[in-house]
């Protein structure tokens, strides 16, 4: 009851028409940095950190939320439409987001993403509001062979239901978590895979990976493919979603927040976990398992999208109540914290009150407006589609490379990206998908990090990584999944055996 006294006060303070504009300017320069591949919501809220030097913190942190959200949404667009992620949140909408775009159905898969993000951030903020302290409870129990184990589960998981088969999901995780040892050994301080060079001392940016296993490889597969394939320019299709697509989705976005606000309470959670579970729920969920990965799923976009804006819901939970940010945007937002002289932790929302319950209020705030400008934007983002193939992918090429550098400014980045294009352009030649790669850079160095702790706490033991009852579980979880195909032919004989 306390809590909700607390947060109608702080719609008291984010309705005012100041703080209700700085959430709108937030909105639409997050949606817009969003969009520009390689520059996702940690490095907008960073750029802009500067220009809130002369506003009152309130003010600050409600624009920086509507940053956040609109970041991440702008980065699903360009992930959809030209299946180049903004961000590494944005990858799995790509996998089946794309497909729609290509099918004509791009406006849908806009709409369907944009009313996740909607339902998935209501749901969250909601949960955030209600659980903070009971989640961040939980959140500093978890120990390194926790982590280890959910980022087991998650290559398993991911690999078990895309592509053609097992062993090719598995030889493109193989391929992520190569590309994820580059740089220096992060306990030891060794290079590895740098080859002598000093650029490659910092590893490779995801970022980087995901636009060159994506955009630049879907670029070269199509310019190989063109003169065999008519050049004309894919359909937009209707601008709204049907009754079907209605009826498919609600239950997606329904359940995408119960998997993304755990993972974004938990320290080294984020956004990337979620969405990939999220996915391969709602994959073994569907009815329309034809769709999948050809004409594109509206479930596949639906459900990761609403997961993952309830994932930064739910990063704001050990921010705010531990300060212990778990994803680079909490961790820009607490240096603006402290910034302003105030430092997140249990009593903060004692100190700070009207600050925190205004910054949670304006998030359902940030979300309508994020609603309301996207929803009629959907048609006309799905409009660049009409561009001429040749000349779409050419400027794919153009905004790819202008990412890419933008990371780091370094030449040689764009090199590494023409390479990991290539990459890219070998997976789809043989089959590969690329999921399973892009995820194996992502969680690569975080899984090997949580294992190697995990041995060190426990003198080397092999044991140590099965003493908790959530690491246990877990791994009861992934042999269950590794064991269902042979346990579906087992009953499938059994069944034909009695008739025999």
């Amino acid at each position: 009851m306390d809590a909700l006294t607390s947060l109608m006060d702080g719609f008291g303070t984010a309705l005012t028409p100041v703080n209700l504009l700085w959430a709108a300017v937030g909105v639409l320069l997050g949606t817009a940095i969003g969009v520009l591949p390689g520059i996702g919501p940690a490095m907008a809220v960073a750029l802009l950190l500067p220009v809130t030097y002369g506003l009152d913190p309130t003010g600050a942190f409600i624009m920086f939320a509507g940053i956040y959200y609109g970041a991440m949404f702008g980065g699903s667009t360009t992930s959809i439409l030209l299946n180049t992620p903004g961000e590494s949140a944005a990858v799995v909408a790509a996998m089946e987001g794309n497909p729609m775009a290509k099918s004509g159905r791009g406006a849908q898969a806009l709409a369907a993403a944009a009313i996740g993000h909607f339902a998935g951030g209501l749901i969250g903020t909601t949960l955030l509001v209600a659980l903070a302290p009971t989640v961040a409870d939980l959140a500093v129990d978890i120990g390194a062979p926790d982590y280890f184990a959910i980022m087991v589960l998650a290559f398993i998981a991911v690999t078990s239901v895309l592509g053609s088969s097992r062993i090719r999901g598995l030889a493109s995780l193989l391929i992520g978590l190569t590309l994820g040892l580059v740089g220096l050994d992060q306990m030891t301080g060794q290079q590895r895979l740098t080859f002598g060079s000093l650029q490659l001392a910092d590893g490779i940016d995801v970022v980087i990976v995901a636009v060159g296993l994506f955009a630049i490889g879907e670029a070269l597969w199509v310019a190989a493919h063109l003169r065999r394939l008519p050049a004309e320019p894919i359909p937009v299709g209707r601008p709204w979603l049907g009754r079907d697509d209605v009826r498919r989705t609600w239950k997606s976005w329904l359940r995408g927040p119960f998997i993304g606000f755990p993972f974004g309470a938990i320290p080294a959670g984020g956004a990337e976990i979620p969405t990939f579970l999220s996915y391969v729920t709602e994959k073994r969920l569907s009815k329309h398992q034809e769709e999948w990965g050809r004409k594109g799923a509206i479930e596949g976009v639906a459900g990761p999208e609403s997961a993952a804006s309830a994932s930064a819901a739910g990063t704001l939970v050990s921010m705010l109540t531990l300060g212990l940010p778990t994803t680079a945007v909490a961790a820009v937002m607490l240096a603006a914290f402290q910034q302003y002289g105030i430092q997140p932790g249990p009593l903060l929302f004692e100190r700070e009150p009207d600050l925190v319950w205004g910054l949670i209020a304006s998030l359902f705030v940030g979300m309508v407006l994020l609603l309301a400008l996207n929803l009629p934007l959907a048609p006309v983002w799905a409009k660049l589609l009409r561009i001429p193939r040749p000349y779409l992918y050419a400027g794919i090429m153009f905004f790819a490379a202008v990412g890419a550098y933008a990371v780091g400014g370094e030449v040689v980045d764009l090199v590494i990206l023409l390479i990991i294009g290539l990459i890219g352009f070998g997976m789809r030649r043989y089959g590969l998908p690329i999921l399973p790669a892009v995820i194996g850079v992502i969680l690569g160095p975080n899984a090997e990090q949580q294992l190697r702790r995990a041995l060190q706490i426990s003198d080397g033991s092999v044991t140590g990584l099965v003493d908790t009852p959530f690491a246990v579980s877990v791994y009861a979880v992934i042999v269950l999944l590794l064991a269902w195909p042979l346990l579906k032919k087992l009953g499938a004989l059994t069944r034909r055996s009695p008739s025999a």
